[in-house]
């Protein structure tokens, strides 16, 4: 059953509108309508949640968990298996009946009560109603739909930072309050332009706590990332590709592969696990393979080892690979073999097997090297050298330079800026927009090579820490320190990154390449007139206006 869509919630977006056919990144119309049902039903499941936690009960962690599982799912290029958001409709339902006959209130907005079918057909057959998809309220103000989407999106991108930080074990039940009650927000007709505008500030806030929880998660489990000069060349031997951004199951993959002759290298935004002592202590983490998340069905095409995607980026397998992808967690391919979770436990041997089977690069190829591992520990053991270098006049001016690669034209700027920043400059990068740059050699300045690798889209953290720090030595505000944000965007983790450094009140960022679509002239204008957002427009001339 063919089911209508609408969907603008990343950059690639139809026209530049929205994708009303198939989704630009193969989401098909019913897979659409599941995800729509999804969130319909999780927006009611936070209200009840609210509720209860108004009255001063405890909402379960497993609550939290599968919520934040839930809007995880939702994100671009995770998940696009339709009998996979069938169980988890089924059970939103449950968990809403038991949240509903626990709260007490008659007062229920519209849609908070509802309960969705639990067959893949009566599903597709829900009827289109208010608040089941970005339009089909069609009374909504322009600019609350606009601020409303906005938080949504947000919401699912701290949902995947969430997700990560308590397959560690890390919990923080005030990141799950506010995720119900953002959701619940969703159905208050009464809301205004101001209301929705604070509570994406909260988010932002609220999203810097998660980054922070992450970032303790991943450094307690696996140390903190050091510099290290990591492999970008293929060797000799079967191996397995991860990509994705779970530390979690890089780790135990390591484990259960350790002894069987089998190399393991990063892919897209695994490439600065490379750098953490408890990843890279197993000697078969070899390096890195490939580029961006955008290249992988070239990459992969015929690929003789096999794949494991642990989140987003997954695009649609080709034929002359899909045999040797896996996925596991939170990620789905109709007919792709999952690596399921039993008893907190996952067995990787299918993955192990069809890696031995295939054999693997027949050849070494000439050995090369780039430099990463620049998190803020790093960078900080080092802030005197950083501070007298500026002061000196070694060290001109920092750029930020990172976010979300995709493939619609115009991202060759952010390699274009990188080449053209002067010699006395420092390249902060960080997520899959470093993959434009990365492999550049653009020279050092004293100890410091002049691309700094921070991490991880998450890492955006360690970033605004070390940007805190400095504006702490030089006794000055955050804004007033010769740095600058040249930020690449692409789904909700970039969105819910930037309400984060909005939160914290820094300014002048430069976004692109293109602006969301879910953002209207009028909420823009504010983004503008209050932290003096920007569009990108060419290198040299952004370069000149910001260097002078």
């Amino acid at each position: 059953m063919d089911n209508a869509m609408f969907c603008y919630q990343c950059e690639q977006t139809a026209g530049g509108k929205g994708c009303t056919k198939m989704g630009i990144c193969t989401k098909d119309p019913n897979v659409a309508k599941m995800q729509d049902v999804l969130i319909f039903l999780l927006k009611g499941l936070g209200y009840y949640a609210t509720k209860l936690i108004e009255d001063g009960q405890v909402i379960p962690r497993e609550l939290g968990e599968f919520c934040t599982e839930c809007v995880f799912a939702t994100l671009t290029n995770v998940n696009f298996a339709p009998e996979r958001f069938v169980e988890y409709i089924k059970k939103t339902n449950y968990y809403k009946k038991d949240l509903m006959n626990k709260a007490s209130t008659s007062d229920a907005p519209e849609g908070a009560d509802y309960i969705a079918p639990e067959t893949k057909e009566e599903i597709l057959s829900i009827p289109n109603m208010k608040n089941l998809g970005v339009m089909d309220d069609e009374d909504l103000d322009m600019d609350i739909r606009s601020l409303r989407e906005l938080l949504i999106y947000g919401i699912k991108g701290m949902g995947a930072y969430f997700h990560h930080a308590y397959v560690l074990g890390k919990y923080d039940a005030e990141i799950a309050n506010f995720m119900f009650k953002a959701l619940s927000s969703t159905l208050d007709r009464d809301l205004t332009v101001e209301d929705y505008f604070n509570l994406n500030m909260e988010l932002g806030k609220t999203n810097f706590k998660c980054m922070e929880l992450l970032d303790a998660a991943n450094t307690g489990a696996f140390g903190d990332p050091e510099p290290t000069e990591m492999l970008i060349t293929k060797k000799k031997g079967p191996f397995i590709v991860v990509s994705g951004h779970d530390l979690n199951d890089l780790g135990d993959l390591l484990e259960q592969t350790e002894g069987k002759g089998i190399n393991i290298y990063t892919h897209g935004e695994m490439l600065p696990c490379n750098a953490y002592p408890g990843l890279k202590k197993y000697k078969h983490l070899i390096g890195n393979f490939g580029g961006a998340w955008q290249d992988q069905q070239k990459e992969f095409d015929n690929l003789p080892g096999a794949i494991l995607m642990t989140s987003n980026c997954l695009m649609k397998p080709r034929k002359s690979y899909k045999d040797r992808l896996f996925t596991s967690s939170i990620v789905g391919w109709p007919d792709v073999t999952h690596i399921p979770t039993v008893d907190g436990h996952k067995d990787f041997t299918p993955v192990i097997e069809k890696a031995l089977k295939l054999e693997g690069f027949t050849a070494d190829e000439p050995e090369k090297r780039i430099p990463m591992g620049f998190a803020r520990n790093a960078v900080l053991s080092n802030a005197d050298t950083i501070v007298n270098a500026v002061k000196e006049g070694k060290i001109r001016h920092f750029f930020l330079i990172g976010g979300c690669d995709g493939a619609r034209p115009g991202r060759n700027y952010y390699t274009e800026f990188a080449e053209k920043t002067p010699k006395d400059t420092i390249i902060l990068t960080l997520a899959c927009g470093k993959y434009r740059f990365n492999k550049l050699d653009l020279g050092s300045i004293g100890p410091f090579p002049r691309i700094l690798d921070v991490g991880q889209c998450n890492d955006a953290y360690s970033a605004i820490k070390i940007a805190l720090a400095l504006s702490e030595a030089f006794e000055c505000d955050v804004n007033d320190l010769p740095l600058s944000y040249i930020i690449t965007w692409y789904e909700q983790k970039a969105v819910v990154v930037l309400l984060t450094m909005l939160y914290l009140g820094l300014k002048d960022i430069y976004l692109g390449p293109t602006l969301p679509a879910f953002i209207t002239p009028n909420i823009l204008q504010v983004l503008v007139d209050k932290f003096n957002l920007q569009s990108i427009s060419t290198p040299d001339h952004d370069l000149q206006t910001i260097l002078g």
